[in-house]
């Protein structure tokens, strides 16, 4: 094997366990803006794989489209969901 093998394999393996943990800390996470950023780094390290594979098109793609379209919407919909702060302000 060479270095150019070596080096992707590493690269892959890296880009693939920010995947996976960005999903964990996705369903683990109990604050939603916390859980937000977790898919973020998800998207992010699909992206990555995307340029590994040589799918430079999907993943500009994959990072325009959810990371422009779907974390926006996630994000309002985050700002403008009423949350309770403290038990004594609603009674």
């Amino acid at each position: 094997m060479d270095a150019a093998t070596i080096t992707e394999s590493v690269v892959f393996f890296i880009m693939s366990t920010i995947v996976i943990g960005g999903a964990w800390g996705l369903i683990y996470m109990k604050r939603v803006a916390h859980s937000m950023m977790c898919l973020i780094f998800c998207f992010i390290g699909v992206a990555g794989i995307f340029i590994l594979l040589g799918a430079e098109f999907l993943a500009i793609i994959q990072i325009l489209v959810y990371l422009a379209s779907v974390m926006l919407v996630v994000l309002f919909g985050i700002m403008l969901t009423r949350r309770q702060i403290l038990e004594e302000d609603f009674e």
